[in-house]
């Protein structure tokens, strides 16, 4: 019996949820010609605005990680994590950021992704990366919404028929039923920061040493504070890293 469309779509999903880590890794090429070409509005923009959009980039995701970090602090244990290998829900997250949209951190991950592709000023890249993660996400976001539909039947059908996906409706909110915890957020969201820093210091540092040719000196005294940021993000992730294996300190009971 052929496979139903839905079921292929899900079996996409399952796969994609468990490589997902490595997306982004396929846009490097077409993120390369962004900034060698990036057509529509970068071609017409001075350095001054240039820096300016990078940083106007570099806000928007600092607000998708800022979205993660309100998720990720109220959940309970063994729900929103990074886990790749298996769909893992010990509860059903209904409150909070649940409360408002479905994939509250599905949605934060694109903010973020959409303040890298503002950085580089090209409209194409911006467009075709928007395209490929929501394709993406919408087979990821299926595989999901059955293993839950399956794990928690009626009380999931009820909470999602009534929720959006992902436009926020902010008249649902609902108080978290646990309070925000920020060790919770610190041993789960270090290696964001390290993300988000280490890409817009590429960004910066391929746009202005490979392509521009400017001196390692010059950039230093221009655009240091790319690597200033890198820097703060890779001694936090050291130092969580090391306190989250060695210590209990970042673990919070039933976080």
């Amino acid at each position: 019996m052929p496979r139903r469309m839905t079921e292929s779509i899900e079996a996409q999903g399952e796969w994609l949820f468990r490589h997902r880590g490595g997306m982004g890794l396929v846009l490097l090429p077409c993120l390369g010609a962004a900034l060698l070409w990036p057509g529509t509005p970068g071609n017409v923009l001075g350095d001054a605005m240039t820096d300016d959009v990078t940083v106007l980039g570099m806000m928007v995701s600092i607000l998708g990680l800022a979205m993660r970090w309100l998720t990720v602090g109220y959940v309970p244990m063994d729900t929103s994590g990074r886990n790749t290998r298996e769909q893992r829900a010990a509860a059903l997250n209904t409150d909070s950021a649940y409360s408002l949209v479905r994939h509250p951190l599905y949605l934060a991950n694109g903010v973020v992704v959409a303040g890298l592709c503002i950085a580089t000023g090209s409209l194409w890249f911006t467009l075709l990366v928007i395209a490929l993660y929501a394709l993406a996400i919408e087979r990821i976001v299926a595989a999901e919404e059955r293993f839950l539909a399956d794990l928690y039947g009626q009380a999931y059908v009820n909470w999602a028929s009534k929720t959006p996906a992902f436009v926020p409706d902010f008249s649902r909110w609902r108080r978290p039923n646990l309070p925000l915890s920020g060790r919770t957020i610190l041993r789960r969201e270090y290696n964001g920061v390290l993300g988000v820093a280490l890409a817009f210091f590429v960004l910066e540092a391929a746009r202005d040493l490979l392509i521009e040719q400017q001196s390692w000196s010059a950039w230093l005294d221009d655009d240091g504070i790319w690597l200033w940021a890198l820097g703060l993000a890779a001694v936090s992730f050291v130092v969580l890293r090391t306190i989250k294996r060695r210590t209990r300190w970042l673990h919070v009971r039933g976080r």
